[in-house]
């Protein structure tokens, strides 16, 4: 049996074992009907046209857990920030895990979605804001049928949320191969704030299939900022569809991290509400092997006097595939716009692929939008010079590696997320880099 057949056919079950409410056994079965109409994506959609999936779905994934894993927290302590004091809210295989995470209630909630989807308390944030901008697509509405997990933030009008929130999601390899649905729900209502930390980790060899839905809402002068760390093993495929709604003043900014995985798969999308926003994407690549990560973006300006800012750069070696589809939509009525996309990347390998197609859609007169790519290797002029100083190659091309990436990882605002990632990236170049990170 085919994995779509085997979704559609095992929905009902699904429906049978888990608590719901009648909108949300509604909405379910929508999705899944939508799910059955479209499918999982192709590479005759355009906006699949580089990453194909044919490898992933073959694999006959567990699509329930068949029992509950318990892992230490000592043995996955290296992927926690764990000098950082936070909020943390952890899955194993999909399930809760209470010995691991540190929830609260106290002025804001961070807490589980199958809690909100199901308790009356929650029912109010549910109503408005639950299923509402994320789009109706396969993987989606594949994600909106089947989801009972993820994380619940909600940080109510004039709170800052006092210290960050980690959400991680562990898969132990228990199945042969496992695929797993996570949705989190992020709410920042006026003049609030919130950082969030993701990540994914396959904890075995064993195939695993992440589609992951997240849907953040952004009220006005409020600010989130979303770091997602993907540096997987080469059997853990990740899509992650994110959608970003912003109001009047607001800053959201979501850094995407990708140093590893099968294939790897972002679909970042902002919708502008209101006048005075700024959204920022930025993003990080670094991969070696036959590592495939594809960024798919979308900012669309829907009001005047706003801003968006995207830089991704990506340095690819061996047989690594990069992409990049970044699109900016600007409205008629969306005047004074101030838009800027850039993707820039390095070949170390005559093997390594990058496609980029960076889009603008212009459609007011009054506005400042650009947006460019390159794709290269490293400048020999820059080596020699590091070279003539007494700096061996292998340090003078991770030097300038680092030096590339920089201006990126310098819109961290968390410095213990920071030394972290500085420490993945040394790792990744293969030396260490002689400063303090």
């Amino acid at each position: 049996m085919e994995l779509k057949e085997k979704l559609v056919s095992s929905f009902l079950a699904f429906e049978a074992e888990v608590d719901t409410t009648n909108d949300i056994h509604d909405i379910r079965t929508e999705a899944i009907k939508s799910f059955e109409k479209y499918g999982f994506p192709t590479k005759k959609l355009e906006a699949w046209k580089y990453t194909s999936l044919n490898s992933v779905l073959k694999n006959d994934f567990s699509l329930f857990p068949k029992k509950e894993a318990v892992i230490e927290f000592k043995d996955v302590k290296q992927y926690f920030i764990s000098d950082l004091d936070s909020y943390k809210i952890v899955f194993i295989d999909g399930v809760y895990s209470s010995h691991l995470s540190g929830t609260t209630h106290d002025k804001i909630d961070v807490c589980l979605m199958s809690s909100a989807l199901t308790q009356d308390r929650f029912k109010a944030v549910i109503d408005v804001y639950y299923n509402k901008i994320a789009k109706e697509d396969g993987l989606v509405s594949l994600n909106t049928a089947y989801a009972r997990e993820g994380a619940y933030i909600y940080i109510p009008k004039n709170t800052a949320a006092d210290k960050p929130i980690q959400i991680i999601h562990f898969a132990t390899g228990l199945e042969q191969a496992s695929m797993l649905q996570p949705r989190n729900l992020i709410v920042a209502e006026d003049n609030t704030e919130v950082t969030i930390i993701e990540r994914h980790q396959n904890l075995s060899d064993k195939k695993v299939f992440t589609n992951s839905v997240t849907e953040i809402y952004t009220g006005k002068n409020a600010h989130v900022d979303y770091y997602k760390i993907q540096n997987d093993t080469d059997t853990a495929t990740l899509i992650d569809n994110t959608f970003a709604e912003q109001h009047s003043n607001s800053l959201c900014s979501v850094h995407t991290f990708a140093f590893g995985g099968e294939i790897t798969r972002n679909n970042l999308n902002f919708f502008q509400k209101g006048q005075g926003i700024d959204s920022i994407l930025n993003g990080v690549t670094i991969l070696e092997g036959k590592a495939h990560v594809d960024h798919n973006t979308l900012v669309e300006h829907q009001q005047p006097n706003c801003e968006s800012h995207q830089d991704y750069k990506g340095i690819f070696d061996e047989k690594s595939t990069g992409v990049f589809n970044g699109k900016i939509i600007v409205d008629q009525e969306a005047q004074k716009t101030n838009a800027f996309q850039s993707n820039n990347n390095i070949l170390l390998s005559d093997k390594a692929t990058v496609n980029s197609k960076p889009q603008l859609e212009i459609f007011a007169d009054d506005v400042k939008c650009s947006h460019g790519c390159t794709i290269g290797q490293l400048d020999e002029s820059a080596l020699f010079y590091m070279r003539s100083r007494g700096i061996a190659p292998k340090e003078a091309k991770a030097l300038l590696m680092y030096a590339f990436a920089n201006n990126v990882l310098e819109t961290v605002k968390v410095p213990q997320l920071k030394t972290r990632i500085n420490k993945i990236i040394a790792k990744k170049l293969g030396v260490n880099l002689g400063f303090d990170l």
